[in-house]
């Protein structure tokens, strides 16, 4: 019997994926449930499992869009498994290396004009540091060979030294970050972005997770970061102003009762973005644990498209890789974005005295169509105060109890 299997839908909107990779060759004997495939669609990579047992006969190439409904591959279910269950694909026996080649001897004829242009050792060393190839050099010692007054006299050409590797190369790019090159484009396209800064002294926060973080860590098994305080700083700021939380839907204004944070996380495939449900809800343990599991799905290639749909409003880290200032671009249709960036130790003035504080710059990005400046630098100043005071305005006073809940 032969089986058609077809793409399933990955998820709403999504209308084709790409082929990314084949995990086995074709006319191989596959299992059921085996992953035979990984698809991209333009939100995230999944598996393409075998429907049933049998030998594959791919009706796709690695790179092909195809439509959703369309028959991927054929699995012929009558096929006999191999005896002794080896399923060793071709793909792994391209893998092997190939046999060396004796490399052909020189002829005399070859052996002189290999000496043809070669340098002495002091002229190899002088063309060195003009940065000249010796072929660009006509020798004047014997069978061509390039003398020492040979490289003194020896004039650079105009431009750049070509004695490096000047190559280059094509790789096509994934449907994933061409989707996100053009939702990137349409931002800035078809927003009115604007971005206002501030800093934050985190030295409040350090004190918190140096006293508590080995205790939260026993209790909770996830660790006591960053993230926690800016999301629930991020809530509370929401809160107090509503229109940061909103988007735009035709000629109306459409603002949300809920906070559904979106994560900006790397992985394997590039940046991707799930999302933290009903923020609102959750204690410094909750948001924590699903930060650490959006995480770990998204490393490991299991993120779902429906675990990075939605969002009313982005966190993103670009402090991680170093970052220290930038101007986030906003995630379509969100109409804001907080930007962290890296921790550095400044000279700041505290009731008049310098002293050195952990200082991290943050930005938000926000749409300017529906978000004014007084609500967008509002909203910023409420998340550093937050951030600057969490036991009051965080833990209502109440440490030990905001973090064992």
């Amino acid at each position: 019997m032969i089986l058609e299997m077809k793409v399933p839908s990955p998820g709403e909107s999504i209308t084709e994926v790409e082929i990314a990779e084949w995990l086995v060759a074709d006319g191989d004997y596959v299992e059921k449930d085996q992953a035979i495939a990984e698809v991209d669609s333009d939100k995230a990579t999944l598996e393409l499992p075998a429907e049933a047992s049998g030998t594959i006969t791919f009706k796709a190439e690695e790179g092909d869009a195809v439509a959703v409904g369309a028959i991927v591959c054929l699995i012929d279910t009558s096929a006999a498994k191999p005896e002794g269950g080896d399923t060793t694909s071709a793909k792994e026996e391209k893998k092997e290396e190939a046999p060396k080649k004796e490399a052909p001897k020189a002829t005399p004829s070859e052996t002189k004009t290999y000496a043809t242009g070669t340098a002495s050792p002091a002229a190899k060393k002088i063309l060195d540091e003009k940065g000249m190839d010796a072929k660009s050099v006509s020798g004047t010692g014997k069978d061509g060979r390039i003398t020492k007054d040979d490289a003194v006299n020896a004039v650079p050409s105009m431009g750049t030294p070509t004695s490096g590797n000047r190559g280059s190369s094509h790789s096509k790019m994934s449907m994933l970050r061409r989707k996100v090159a053009e939702r990137l484009v349409e931002a800035k396209n078809t927003t009115a972005m604007l971005t206002t800064f501030n800093e934050v002294d985190m030295s409040p926060i350090f004190a918190l997770r140096k006293q508590y973080k080995e205790d939260f860590k026993a209790k909770h098994g996830v660790s006591l970061g960053f993230m926690s305080f800016f999301s629930l700083a991020v809530v509370r700021a929401l809160k107090m102003y509503p229109a940061v939380n909103s988007m735009i839907d035709g000629k109306q204004m459409l603002t949300y009762d809920f906070v559904d944070i979106s994560i900006a996380v790397s992985g394997p495939k590039g940046l991707m973005v799930p999302v933290i449900r009903n923020a609102e809800n959750l204690s410094f343990r909750g948001v924590e644990s699903e930060v650490k599991r959006l995480a770990i799905r998204a490393r490991d290639g299991k993120i779902t498209v429906d675990e990075m749909t939605g969002g009313t409003f982005t966190i993103s880290n670009g402090g991680v890789f170093g970052s220290m200032l930038s101007t986030p671009i906003i995630n379509p249709p969100q109409s804001g974005i907080l930007g962290m960036h890296n921790i550095v130790e400044r000279p700041v003035a505290i009731d008049g005295k310098v002293e050195i504080r952990p200082i991290m710059f943050v930005a938000l990005s926000y749409d300017h169509r529906i978000i004014d400046g007084k609500e967008s630098v509002g909203f910023l100043v409420a998340v550093k105060e937050a951030l600057e005071n969490p036991a009051e305005l965080l833990m209502d006073n109440d440490v030990k109890r905001a973090l064992e809940m």
